[in-house]
């Protein structure tokens, strides 16, 4: 990492984390050698790595936008990642500029870059919070603090339940979280998925596992089933390059295949 760590946070630098890892896909230097080294492990099993991380970057874009266009004023984006510009906030306050979001993540190396997260407009309001995902009942107490679960939210999952296998809970954490949504409220998840390749996805689990990391790439028909009871946002669950490509940001990739993630946009009635 260049730089200085932040002082009083502690950061395990001797195993990779995905916020790093993503860090350093999408070109950023709040990562570690640790971080790299796995980074481009993956990168041989699937060179197009980075691309991954900007498809699935651009599909948060144009899924706030079109969320704050009709009508969000409350966003809860889980597994936050390390700030990149622009950043969840700053798109949903372009078009709204009353906007109230929370953010959450459990990397210390987040919390320590949370000031760049803050940057609200006068109008709208930022927080961020500093939990594990597993534990939503922490996220639900803290992120009422600065969200109205009387009005609609919107929850970002994005490129997290990946990181959760089965017996870790991931259906019962997205159900325990849309359960406090009130109706009018939207839940947001992308999704890596090995149906492309599942060859490649077992050795990438596989490498995950040896690291003690989790990583569950599920069908198009499992991650389908998060959005159970909800009403899915036309083109439902898709490729994320697929989901609104005319919102904007569409990343070119080279090469004929897809790229190996899913994300849909549902609301709760």
């Amino acid at each position: 990492m260049t730089g200085h760590e932040p002082q009083g946070i502690e950061i395990d630098t001797t195993k990779p984390h995905p916020a790093r890892m993503y860090d350093w896909f999408l070109g950023g230097k709040d990562n570690y050698p640790v971080d790299e080294e796995m980074a481009r492990q993956l990168l041989a099993l699937d060179a197009r790595g980075r691309d991954m991380a900007r498809v699935n970057r651009a599909f948060m874009h144009r899924a706030t936008r079109w969320l704050a266009e009709n009508g969000i004023r409350q966003f809860l984006d889980i597994g936050t990642g390390i700030p990149t510009e622009p950043n969840l906030h700053q798109i949903a306050q372009r078009t709204a500029p009353d906007a109230r979001i929370v953010y959450c993540d459990n990397d210390p190396i987040v919390l320590a870059h949370a000031a760049a997260l803050l940057r609200s407009t006068p109008q709208g309001a930022t927080e961020y919070i500093q939990a594990d995902a597993r534990k939503p009942e922490t996220i639900l107490e803290a992120a009422g603090q600065v969200l109205d679960f009387d009005k609609p939210i919107a929850l970002s999952l994005l490129a997290l339940l990946h990181f959760l296998d089965d017996g870790d809970g991931a259906a019962e954490l997205v159900d325990r979280l849309v359960e406090r949504l009130p109706s009018g409220s939207y839940l947001v998840l992308s999704h890596t998925t090995g149906d492309f390749d599942p060859e490649g996805a077992a050795q990438a689990s596989a490498m995950y596992r040896a690291r003690g990391m989790t990583l569950r790439l599920r069908s198009h028909a499992e991650i389908t089933t998060f959005f159970d009871g909800l009403e899915l946002v036309e083109p439902g669950v898709s490729l994320s390059a697929d989901w609104h490509p005319e919102l904007g940001e569409v990343i070119e990739v080279p090469g004929d295949g897809p790229i190996p993630g899913y994300a849909g946009v549902a609301r709760k009635v």
